[in-house]
């Protein structure tokens, strides 16, 4: 099997586990009529704590549950496909740190969803275009600006009910997470120096390899002295 498709087959994998184990959560809710959202993170308490691992598993509604699963979906298997040599780490400290951020400055009501993970996942891919500075990474940006521009009013606390604070703290800490793994270069990111050969290539250049970083007074200079060295032999 070819090593892409078995990435995308890994990465699929993880993102349609992922929303399997959503999916069960919320059908157990619904079927049991219970309230689950004491499972929450609830700031400041220590009882609320427990939020950290189980809110981004539950959802209040069906449209709370539909609106985070095609963003989930599409974000993990991004990050697991085009970074899988940082996807698990920053996918655990983007879903760790943001329930931890949560809690110690949203506001004190049951915060639960997995919409901060989806910001942490979609700032993550943004902020790699960023750090990265490379053509995949920036073209990735690109794709999750226009998919998904209309996000950006989450962050802010005009729409009731919504716990605004969950996608500013998993924005942030995506961006975060993606300036911590910048160093950690994929492997179709690898630099690949085209002066560079085999051991048994000739050594000698055409040009010096640092003539297109001279300035035109360097390269004149330059130019002087290998002309008087030449008249010298």
């Amino acid at each position: 099997m070819d090593s892409s498709v078995k990435q995308l087959y890994k990465a699929l994998r993880f993102s349609i586990t992922l929303l399997v184990i959503i999916w069960a959560v919320h059908i157990y809710k619904y079927t049991s009529q219970l309230s689950l959202a004491q499972w929450g993170v609830y700031p400041r308490e220590i009882d609320g704590l427990i939020g950290v691992l189980t809110s981004p598993l539950i959802h209040g509604s069906w449209e709370h549950l539909f609106s985070n699963s095609v963003p989930l979906f599409v974000s993990s298997t991004m990050i697991h496909f085009f970074y899988k040599r940082v996807a698990w780490p920053s996918f655990i400290l983007i879903y760790l740190l943001t329930g931890a951020a949560v809690w110690m400055f949203g506001r004190s009501v049951y915060h639960i969803g997995a919409s901060g993970v989806v910001y942490g996942l979609i700032a993550f891919i943004f902020g790699s275009g960023i750090f990265r500075r490379n053509i995949k990474s920036i073209i990735l940006a690109l794709v999750v600006t226009i998919l998904y521009s209309g996000y950006l009013s989450g962050v802010l606390p005009i729409q009731e009910g919504v716990s605004w604070e969950s996608h500013l703290m998993g924005a942030i800490m995506g961006m975060g997470v993606a300036w911590l793994m910048k160093g950690i270069i994929e492997k179709d990111e690898e630099n690949y120096d085209p002066w560079e050969g085999d051991d048994d290539e000739p050594k000698e250049h055409f040009l010096p390899r640092d003539a297109f970083d001279m300035t035109r007074a360097e390269r004149a200079e330059q130019l002087r002295r290998d002309q008087d060295d030449f008249l010298s032999i």
